[in-house]
């Protein structure tokens, strides 16, 4: 695989783009981005900032028939109820959600591959049949598909993030999940030194903090207020979320994180150019991916092309050995058999 044409669907700030241009340049594929959208003003501002074109908007908008041709599908789909989906079989369970607009330009212009993200809490959602009705949706299509729940914690990032990663071909690869295994970052390669006085959280909230909080030794913590009000601290951070209060995860239970901090939980380098305020980028860092893991994904997901291909070599290679042996030496031939 020397060349990769790929879209990148509710992309967000272009975590899943990130990943592949990175593993792409790693294994020296040349790549094309021919399609991104993502409805959200922010994203749009932040990814035309970094990647130099505006994501088209609303994906309803986007006829299947005149998406570009491409090869690979990214798609970190919003993690929407999927209370539509009933008893009924196949991907026409799907329609009313997001997933569907996936579903349709998979059947309309058939890539080779797709690597899809959500929330972890689709594995159980509906005792587990909202993900069956996904995963038949995907079959029905003619694509082998899998899924797996990975944790950034265990590749490399310090940021305790659950998410479900489904992949799938449309040909047959042996197709093998990353371990992990990276060691973690510590705290102190991603906090900043110097922060201004807008960080800080009140007196009130910091010594609410300090009563509730669970007695740890570590050196720089990162402080959870869960729903429950339980506070633990960890020389990590727990998830970061769109939603959440602003106050639930504090430095060394005194300061919000920044939004360098926050892309740098996330995986993304210093050099990703920020051009929105700071609740636009608690929103956007927290819809976002955490990159190291998407590029073990995508790493795998071209090792499974890269290893068919070496198969598909070797029966070549041997086919024509015995057709050789067949032609001259028809005894030696059939005992090599």
């Amino acid at each position: 695989m020397k060349e990769l044409k790929y879209i990148d669907l509710f992309c967000g700030i272009g975590g899943l783009r990130l990943a592949v241009e990175n593993i792409a340049r790693e294994k020296g594929i040349s790549t094309s981005c021919v399609l991104s959208s993502d409805i959200d003003s922010d994203s749009q501002a932040m990814y035309e900032a970094n990647f130099g074109e505006k994501p088209f908007g609303d994906i309803h908008k986007i006829s299947a028939s005149n998406v570009p041709d491409h090869d690979l599908l990214l798609a970190g789909f919003p993690c929407q109820p999927f209370s539509i989906i009933g008893e009924r079989k196949g991907f026409e369970d799907t329609r009313g959600t997001l997933f569907f607009e996936i579903v349709r330009i998979l059947a309309e212009k058939k890539p080779r591959m797709f690597v899809l993200e959500n929330v972890k809490q689709l594995v159980g959602h509906d005792k587990g049949h909202t993900l069956k009705r996904i995963m038949e949706s995907l079959e029905e299509l003619g694509y082998m598909a899998q899924y797996k729940v990975l944790n950034a914690l265990n590749f490399g990032l310090p940021q305790k993030r659950e998410r479900v990663f489904i992949v799938g071909f449309k040909e047959s690869v042996e197709f093998r999940w990353s371990k992990g295994g990276v060691p973690m970052k510590s705290l102190e390669e991603i906090l900043e030194d110097n922060v201004s006085e807008f960080y800080y959280a009140s007196e009130m909230i910091k010594q609410n903090r300090l009563a509730k909080r669970d007695r740890i030794s570590t050196h720089r913590t990162v402080w959870h207020e869960n729903k429950g009000g339980h506070v633990s601290a960890y020389n990590y951070s727990c998830a970061l979320r769109a939603g959440a209060s602003y106050n639930y995860l504090l430095v060394d239970g005194e300061r919000r994180l920044t939004e360098r901090e926050m892309l740098r939980l996330q995986g993304f380098p210093d050099s990703f150019k920020i051009v929105r305020n700071y609740g636009a980028m608690r929103k956007l860092t927290g819809n976002s991916v955490a990159v190291p893991v998407v590029e073990a994904v995508i790493r795998a997901v071209f090792e499974a092309i890269e290893g068919k291909h070496k198969t598909e070599q070797q029966l070549t290679q041997g086919s024509f050995l015995t057709d050789v042996l067949s032609k001259h030496y028809p005894k030696v031939a059939i005992s090599c058999y």
